[in-house]
C-alpha cells in the first residue's frame, strides 16, 4: 500500500555553501546519501500548497499554535496528469510532526481536492488518509495558492536509519501558473548560496551531532518554506502599495 506515515521532531538551519560543504563532508562519517543521491548529487521535490482564499492556514502557522495543519502535493521532479504523486496532510502537535499522505494519480489528486469527492479507489491508495483528507475538505474551502520546488540532498544516518538530514537549495516559489506540470520556475525565495538543513528524527539527536553543530556554530531557527515565502509575498505588497501612494 502507498502509504507514507511519519512522527518526528525537525530542527532547521540556515547557512552559507561553504559552511554546508564542511559539514556535509564531515557527516560522512556518520551517515550516507539516500538511494537516489547515491546516482544523481540532487532530486527535486515539487509541492502545492493549499489554503483558503483569506490564507487562514499559513496565517494560523504563523501565529505558532499548539496545533496547526496544511495540505499539499508533493511530487519528486516535474510530473504530468498521470504521474504518481503524494496527496498529504502535514500535522504539527506541540512540536511534533506527522505526516500521513497517500498515493494519488496528479490528475486524481487535482480533482479530490476541488471537489471533495473522493477518487474511486485504486490499489495505490490509502483509504483512512482519503478519508481523513476528505473531512479536512470539509472544514475549510481550500484551492491551490503556492507552488514551491527545491534541489535536495539527504542523508540517513548508516545506525539509525530513523534520523535523516536534508539539505535544500534553489528554493523557487510562485502564485501563478499554479499547475506543477507546468515546469520548475519562480522566483528565489533563499539568498543565493543559502542553504536549508532539516534534522529529522523520532526522539533526541545523537550526542555525536549535537557535537557537531556547535563545533560549526550551528543553531536552530524558525523556518517555514510557506511560511517565510507568505511573509516574504506581504513585504512585497506593502511595499508596492507605498510606491504607488508616494509615487
Amino acid at each position: 500500500m502507498a502509504i507514507e506515515v511519519f512522527n518526528r521532531y525537525e530542527n532547521k538551519y540556515l547557512f552559507d555553501t561553504e559552511s554546508y560543504l564542511k559539514l556535509y563532508n564531515e557527516l560522512l562519517e556518520y551517515m550516507e546519501p539516500d538511494e537516489y543521491n547515491k546516482q544523481h548529487e540532487y532530486y527535486s521535490i515539487t509541492n502545492l500548497y493549499y489554503d483558503t482564499p483569506h490564507d487562514s492556514l499559513i496565517r494560523s502557522s504563523l501565529a505558532k499554535p499548539k496545533y496547526k495543519e496544511k495540505l499539499r502535493i508533493r511530487a519528486y521532479g516535474i510530473p504530468t496528469g498521470d504521474t504518481k504523486v503524494y496527496l498529504e496532510i502535514k500535522k504539527k502537535v506541540f512540536g511534533l510532526v506527522n505526516k500521513r499522505r497517500t498515493s494519488l494519480k496528479l490528475n486524481e489528486a487535482y480533482d479530490f481536492v476541488a471537489s471533495g469527492i473522493e477518487p474511486e479507489f485504486k490499489s495505490y491508495m490509502n483509504k483512512q488518509v482519503i478519508e481523513e483528507i476528505k473531512y479536512m475538505l470539509t472544514r475549510y474551502d481550500l484551492q491551490p495558492k503556492l507552488y514551491l520546488s527545491y534541489d535536495r540532498k539527504a542523508m540517513f544516518c548508516k545506525n539509525n536509519r530513523d534520523l535523516r538530514i536534508t539539505f535544500d537549495t534553489n528554493i523557487r516559489c510562485r502564485r501563478y501558473d499554479l499547475k506543477m506540470e507546468h515546469g520548475v520556475y519562480g522566483e528565489e525565495l533563499l539568498e543565493p548560496g543559502q542553504w536549508l538543513m532539516e534534522v529529522k528524527a523520532e526522539k533526541t539527536i545523537p550526542v555525536w551531532l549535537a557535537k557537531m553543530l556547535s563545533e560549526h556554530q550551528m543553531y536552530r531557527t524558525s523556518f517555514s518554506k510557506y511560511g517565510n515565502e507568505y511573509k516574504k509575498m506581504l513585504k512585497n505588497s506593502k511595499a508596492e502599495r507605498e510606491s504607488v501612494l508616494y509615487a
